[in-house]
């Protein structure tokens, strides 16, 4: 569940960084009752790059696959790279 913080409870950082760690979730800062900022721990933040990327590769694939990108089996890639490489 998102946690919604006005921005004078900025003042209590220690409040603020358990709430981070202990949700994992970010918390949205409000000023005068509308958004103004996103805090969130550096695990979370970290977390959502990388979900971020994995979901961009996956975009990228089905586009290749839209495009009729041939692929290659990657068992047949590694029984070819065996014949060349191990004789």
């Amino acid at each position: 569940m998102a946690i919604i913080m006005p921005i004078k409870e900025l003042r209590d950082t220690t409040k603020i960084s358990k709430a981070c760690h202990s949700t994992r979730e970010p918390i949205y800062i409000t000023k005068n009752g509308y958004g103004d900022m996103v805090i969130m721990s550096m695990d979370t933040f970290n977390s959502m790059l990388q979900q971020n990327e994995i979901d961009s590769a996956i975009t990228r694939f089905e586009k290749e696959l839209a495009d009729g990108v041939e692929f290659i089996d990657a068992e047949d890639a590694l029984r070819a790279l065996r014949r060349k490489h191990l004789g």
